[in-house]
């Protein structure tokens, strides 16, 4: 902190050196981040998200199988929203500790993004078209339920898919910057921002 001491002994405290470089930083940092635009792949991890939740709901009513037992399309789902929602916030408060948070959040809706691309992968494998038996110039109820399960389980692989690639370039724009701006993380911005005035006290 710089300190100048005027004829009349007036003391100007003025602008730490140190600090402006910080908030220069800060400010680079910033816009570093928003080039990634993490609002715009913060919204697609939400949208994805919802839909994934949303379409999943019919296959509660067909035959459960490996899918619906482990509840892939709704931990997934709540996954990529969370995720989702912290990137958004990203993009309003740029500050490390959101970035932070929201590198791990991606980080683990990546991962469980590919855990639940195999079981989906597994699920399909294993439970393939039922042939259509035509009972009155028409097909069974299991054919129309199996095919209609198996196309619902191919959108939500596909959206899982694209959920994986956004949250993977998120993870890896993040990183970058942390690497970049890591060792700014624990400097507090404590000097005024301003010049400011002390006067001494009246000894008269």
């Amino acid at each position: 902190m710089a300190v100048a001491v005027s004829r009349d002994l007036t003391v100007h405290v003025l602008q730490d050196t140190n600090a402006a470089k910080l908030a220069d930083r800060q400010q680079a940092l910033r816009a570093a981040i928003l080039r990634g635009e993490p609002k715009s792949l913060g919204v697609s991890q939400l949208m994805l998200g919802l839909m994934v939740m949303s379409y999943s709901i019919p296959l509660c009513f067909a035959e459960h199988t490996e899918v619906v037992r482990s509840g892939v399309p709704w931990w997934s789902g709540i996954m990529f929203v969370a995720a989702g929602a912290v990137a958004i916030t990203l993009d309003k408060h740029c500050t490390m500790k959101i970035l932070w948070a929201c590198f791990t959040m991606s980080l683990v809706s990546t991962v469980l993004s590919v855990v639940a691309l195999i079981i989906y992968s597994v699920d399909i494998g294993n439970n393939p078209e039922v042939p259509c038996i035509k009972t009155d110039d028409d097909c069974s109820e299991a054919y129309y339920s199996a095919r209609l399960s198996r196309g619902l389980k191919s959108s939500l692989l596909v959206f899982t898919l694209a959920d994986t690639a956004i949250s993977a370039i998120l993870c890896f724009l993040l990183f970058r910057q942390r690497h970049n701006f890591g060792q700014y993380d624990t400097l507090l911005v404590s000097a005024p921002s301003s010049p400011t005035s002390v006067r001494p006290p009246d000894l008269n």
